[in-house]
């Protein structure tokens, strides 16, 4: 049996390292699963074993800023890799992920996507690059385009989001792919102006935590990661109302919070998480910055 049956098994093996090790592995990217989590990854799935058909299946991703939708598609796309093809003009890749450019611009979003495969860009005309983009994503066999950041679209004229979202449209229809693009609520507000988009493109949303069972269990989950070597029972009443109240509902500050408290906590010689630790780790809550910021 673990001498650290609170922490995940390759959590416990980190626990008897020494501070620096411990430090160290806390700021590697990790991933924590959680039920909503779950069920939209094992939807975007669905979207890659879709046969290919005229009107394909697609989705926006919808959350606050900070609340997980960035890691969580880099997570699936992570599962879905490049995949070398001997005697073939291009590799495979089933799952793209792109960025949206700053603003809705054809000619930008040609270029991130060539540039993400390694493909040349033509330096010609837009339709130049387009033809590049169909062929290559052909090439590929892409199945899902992920468009990160897509409410970026917001950042142009009325005209320029239309043809932007135009733009969406034709690669989904020309190459039989699904699109999944990522983005705050302002981009329902951009989809909107458009009913084709808004009908083809049905949105999974990732609210903010709240005080439930779900908010504990991923405290729980969190814990288990870790390297403490006594428990904190971050799940219980008192504490966790206190971390929801500091991360303000969002998982990216949650995790920020969480690593900076452990941190803290190894550099005192500490081995659990307690109220004052939150509060002496020098963790700055999103409304705190805000208002420091304004008095800038």
């Amino acid at each position: 049996m673990s001498a650290y049956p609170h922490l995940h098994p390759s959590t416990a093996e980190q626990a008897v390292l020494d501070v620096a090790s411990r430090i160290t592995w806390l700021k590697r990217p990790r991933w924590i699963g959680y039920p909503r989590a779950q069920d939209i990854l094992a939807k975007l799935e669905d979207l890659v074993h879709h046969p290919r058909e005229a009107r394909m299946p697609n989705m926006l991703l919808i959350g606050g800023s900070n609340n997980g939708k960035t890691r969580l598609i880099q997570h699936f796309a992570q599962h879905h890799p490049a995949e070398e093809n001997p005697g073939g003009e291009y590799m495979i890749a089933p799952v793209i992920y792109v960025q949206a450019p700053p603003t809705p611009s054809e000619a930008g979003f040609y270029s991130g996507i060539l540039n993400a495969l390694f493909e040349s860009v033509p330096t010609s005309s837009t339709d130049a690059k387009r033809a590049q983009v169909i062929r290559v994503l052909r090439g590929i066999q892409l199945k899902v385009l992920i468009i990160d950041e897509l409410h970026n679209v917001l950042a142009g004229s009325s005209v320029k989001q239309q043809q932007f979202l135009n733009m969406i449209k034709f690669l989904g229809n020309e190459l039989q792919i699904s699109i999944v693009g990522c983005g705050t609520g302002d981009l329902l507000r951009a989809v909107s102006v458009d009913p084709q988009i808004q009908n083809r493109f049905l949105p999974e949303l990732l609210p903010k935590w709240q005080m439930d069972k779900a908010f504990r269990q991923l405290l729980m989950s969190f814990e288990r990661v870790l390297p403490l070597q006594q428990p904190s029972n971050l799940h219980e009443a008192m504490l966790a109302s206190k971390i929801l109240a500091m991360c303000e509902g969002t998982i990216g500050e949650l995790s920020m919070l969480l690593n900076q408290a452990a941190v803290y906590a190894l550099r005192q010689g500490e081995e659990q998480l307690t109220a004052e630790t939150l509060n002496a780790c020098g963790y700055v809550s999103p409304s705190d910055r805000t208002r420091q910021a304004a008095h800038i």
